[in-house]
């Protein structure tokens, strides 16, 4: 009979895992807005529903500087006037990229979002959207 309980993923596939590290330590070198980058590594987490990264990133979005207050209407970003037009842009991506609707067109959120980012900055935020969702596969394996 095959056991129930996790994989040790951190002693099983140390290397693979080093590599994932790696990536978020480029994406920090980018000088993308931290509060977004939490913000937006939040939001994720919410949705994928993974404690251990919302508790995370609540944390360091704390330590650097970020509300309380925007911490918790987070995930109502939609309906308070706490957050920005690109953040809001933002928000709305790490969504689309999160929950995939395979008749979603994305052309709209791109043009809102090139509104307030560069394509390089877009394409920064992607990566930390794809990131934390891998991560957040990888933690939620462990539940």
């Amino acid at each position: 009979m095959a056991a129930t309980g996790p994989v040790n993923l951190y002693a099983n596939a140390e290397a693979i895992l080093g590599k994932l590290e790696a990536v978020e330590t480029s994406i920090a070198e980018t000088g993308f807005n931290k509060l977004l980058h939490y913000l937006v590594k939040l939001r994720a987490s919410q949705i994928n529903q993974c404690a251990f990264c919302v508790k995370m990133h609540i944390d360091e979005a704390r330590q650097d500087g970020e509300s309380q207050d925007r911490i918790d209407r987070l995930i109502v970003w939609r309906h308070v006037r706490i957050f920005s037009d690109a953040e809001k842009a933002a928000l709305a991506w790490t969504e689309a990229l999160t929950v995939l609707d395979p008749v979603a067109d994305l052309g709209p959120l791109r043009q809102e979002l090139r509104k307030h980012f560069s394509d390089k900055e877009i394409s920064t935020l992607t990566a930390i959207i794809a990131m934390i969702n891998l991560w957040n596969r990888i933690q939620v394996s462990q539940h």
